[in-house]
Formats: C-alpha cells, structure tokens, sequence
C-alpha cells in the first residue's frame, strides 16, 4: 500500500525569465540547474538558500536546449539563431561558439564520457562535434524533414534522433549509418531518449503518446495514451523504472514501467509543459513550461524498494505484448482521499530564499573557421578584474585536475587585452571577409554531403532493384 510520503513534492520554484522555458538540466552534482528560454537568456540557478541566479547573455535568438557536460565544467546551449554555445558555469560566463547548421539549432547532447557532443538542426542534419579539439567531426543525413532531437546511448555507440518526418532513427557512430528505422504515420516525435541501461529508447509524441521501443528486438513494448495534448519531453528516472512526461494539456505524468501503468498526475503549471528532467541521482526533478516558471519537485516515490520487483518483471518487460493503456490514475488505495485522481500541488508556494542577480554581459568577438567558431569571450569586469581574458577551452578528461586548468587560465591571461590591440581596419575587414566566404563554403560543403548521401541511396536502390530483376530472370529460364 502506498505512503503519503511517497508522493512527490513542490519544493520551491524560480522565478527569472520573461518567456517560456524551453530546456533544463540539472547539473551532475545535483546543486545547480540551468534552464534555457524563448527570452534567448539561458539562467544558471543554485539550490542554497540566498544564492544568486546568474543569467548568460549571448544568444540571439531562442535557446531551445541546454545541457550540463558530465564533468559539470561545461554548459552547451542550442539556439534559433543556429548556432551552438558552450558555456563556463560561473559568474563570468566564457564561452566558445559552433556555426554549421544551416537552420535554427533544436538540441545538444554530450556522450557520457564527455568526448562528443551531438546537436540536431532543422537543416534536417544531425552533426558531431569533438569536445576535446573545439572541432566538427561528421555529419548524419537521412531524415527529410526538420530533425528536433538526438541523443547518445549510455556507451556513446548509438544515436537515437527523431524528426517531423515521422521517423525515428537509430544510427551507429562507428560507421556513421543508419541501423534502423520506427515510423509513425500519426504524428512525429517531438523528444526521444535512451533508457539508462541503453536497452530502449523513450519518443514523446505529437499525437498524444509515449512509445517506448526495444533497440535490441526493434519491438514496441508500451503504448501510453495518458495526455489530452501533444508531448514535448519526457525523463527516464535513473533506475529506469519510472518514465515522466510533459505535455502541452499542463500536465506532468509518472509511468511506472515495470507495472505499464500512470501512477502520478501533477497539476503544476498554468499552460503548457515543454521540458522536464530527472537529476541524476533521481531524488529530485524539474519542469517548465510557457508559464515562465520554473519548479523544483521532490521525487519520493523512487524510495520504494524495487529491486526484488525488478527481477520479477525483467522478463515481462522485454518480451510480454505491449499494452495499450487507459488513463489509469495513481495507486489504489490512494491517501488522497478527497481527489483520488490526481495530485494537485499548489503552483503558488512562495519561495522566499531566492535572489535573482543580473548577470554578466558577454561581449561576443567570434572568429570563424570552416566548421566552427572558436570565440574569444570578454565578459563585463567585476570590481579589481581586469576587461579582458581569452576563453579557455577547458579539459574534458577527468584526469586533468583544476590546478592544471588554473595554471592555463593565468598563462593564457598574460596575453594582451583585445583592447590593447590596434588592428588596422583594412585587416579587419579582409578577415571579417575571409570568414564569410569560409561560411559559404561550410554551407556548400553541407549541402554536397547531402547531394552525395541521397546519390548513395539511389545507388543502392538501382542495384537492388537490378538484383531482383536478375533473380527474376533466372527463375523464368
């Protein structure tokens, strides 16, 4: 029987940006969360009593996706404005830049080991980038239409993407092919994710649904119809048994599914959801939407000691027919005596501990390459620091140690203040038109990458074709 204390909680919400949240994720620590919003800001918030919120300031357009590195040294950000960000999370707020997508930018996702970072564009592409070398690596072109999310697997070897032509793709970033295939005739998938064991991959639909596929089997193993609209992202916990979902009816869900049924309704928002996540040690979540808040949710239902019950359901999990469910409302008995079907938490909690600083200002001064922007960022100075400072790429490695980055950071600060330089114009104008045409060329390049995938296609579709008609031919003789 169920406890009131498994319930989940409101703990607080913040308050700070002028539209709606678009992306958040905690950070690997669990002691900061950075939300992305249509205010093109993207807001670092910290979870002790009387911190400050720093806000980033820099894109020019929506920030639709944010994501910590695993290490927590990087923030990478995704944005309308087609470029890709990444970010230092702190109050000075350094950051390097990527340029090219050819259309506004929809996520990113860092591998687990921090290597690799994979962003999805409506270009209709989905690029890898190395974190190591600031630098592009491959493109992946199948999808037809705008390509709205991609993500790694736990051991970074396959990526999931999902785009607005309906399909949704596995691919193998070894041979950078396309190794399978699940398609929707209803509706596209607006998020996608791999459960934590890399064994299933979640899909939030437009339609109304939360599928969740075995990769192994290429089997659909549940069905949810619990949403009166369409999803928008969805959060496996980090034991994999429970799944959360948004939705555009204003709706948060909690799937347990090792039992295949809806077992938490939350009533949070006062519009539509578009972003939720899971901390990574799970006893916290997060959500926003077009209200503009921010709430921070105590998870507590994961106490419940499943592991006994994992064993029990791992085989129906896999290999039982999927069901199709009902809206099935939380465990019965519930304590919730007055409103059995659902947990309304009061979305007015007031917060009194939160103070929301305005933060620094980055003065972009990018310098393109033909696959990336590697920027020089100069922040606006706190009292006694100096104007100026080159943005260091930071170690992804876990075996770089902070000192060592520290004794970078000071060799690198003896370089001269961009101030300090005189560049005659005439350079500075044959640079800003050597980079243009560097641009064109990245957008040429890209668009040959494609030319040449869809001409391998067609290839492979007329031997085939020449194949059977061969087979044909012999059988009739």
């Amino acid at each position: 029987m169920a406890s009131a204390t498994e319930d989940p909680v409101l703990e607080r919400y913040f308050k700070g940006h002028k539209a709606a949240i678009a992306s958040l994720d905690f950070s690997p620590n669990g002691k900061q969360l950075a939300t992305a919003s249509w205010d093109t800001f993207l807001m670092l918030w910290n979870f002790k009593p009387h911190a400050r919120a720093y806000r980033y300031v820099g894109h020019k357009d929506v920030v639709t996706s944010v994501q910590f590195s695993p290490h927590g040294n990087l923030l990478a950000s995704a944005s309308r404005d087609r470029t890709v960000r990444l970010w230092i999370p702190d109050k000075r707020g350094k950051f390097s830049e990527f340029k090219a997508h050819t259309a506004p930018v929809r996520s990113v996702d860092f591998s687990a080991d921090g290597q690799f970072l994979a962003t999805a564009s409506e270009d209709k592409s989905i690029k890898v980038w190395s974190m190591y070398r600031q630098r592009f690596l491959y493109s992946l072109y199948r999808h037809t239409h705008w390509v709205r999310c991609a993500k790694f697997s736990p051991d970074g070897r396959l990526i999931v993407s999902c785009s607005e032509d309906k399909t949704i793709k596995i691919w193998d970033t070894t041979n950078k092919q396309c190794v399978n295939n699940f398609s929707d005739s209803v509706g596209f998938a607006n998020f996608v994710d791999f459960n934590p064991s890399g064994t299933c991959i979640a899909s939030a639909g437009s339609d109304q649904t939360v599928k969740v596929w075995d990769v192994r089997v290429n089997k659909l193993l549940q069905h949810y119809q619990v949403h009166s609209g369409g999803v928008n992202c969805i959060s496996f916990h980090p034991s994999g048994n429970y799944l959360i979902t948004a939705s555009s009816d204003g709706t948060l869900k909690i799937l347990d599914l090792l039992e295949g049924r809806l077992i938490y309704t939350l009533q949070g928002h006062t519009g539509p959801v578009f972003t939720v996540s899971f901390s990574k040690g799970g006893e916290l979540f997060a959500s926003g939407g077009a209200d503009t808040q921010v709430l921070l949710w105590r998870t507590n239902f994961d106490e419940l000691p499943y592991k006994g019950l994992n064993k029990r359901n791992l085989k129906r999990l896999h290999f039982d027919s999927p069901p199709h469910l009902l809206d099935i409302y939380p465990r019965t008995p519930h304590p919730h005596e007055e409103k059995v079907e659902t947990v309304e938490i009061n979305p007015k909690l007031e917060v009194i501990d939160l103070q929301i600083s305005t933060p620094p200002v980055v003065d972009i001064l990018s310098f393109d390459s033909t696959t990336t922007t590697e920027t020089s960022g100069r922040t606006l100075p706190d009292k006694g620091e100096e104007a100026c400072g080159y943005f260091l790429n930071p170690s992804l490695s876990p075996e770089c140690s902070p000192t060592t980055t520290k004794k970078k950071t000071e060799d690198i600060s003896d370089l001269p203040c961009e101030s300090q330089r005189s560049i005659p114009l005439a350079v500075t104008d044959a640079l800003e038109h050597i980079m243009e045409q560097l641009n064109v060329l990245t957008q040429t390049v890209s668009i040959l990458e494609q030319r040449l995938t869809l001409t391998e296609d067609k290839l492979k579709d007329c031997l085939e074709n020449q194949q059977k008609l061969f087979s044909a031919v012999q059988q009739k003789s």
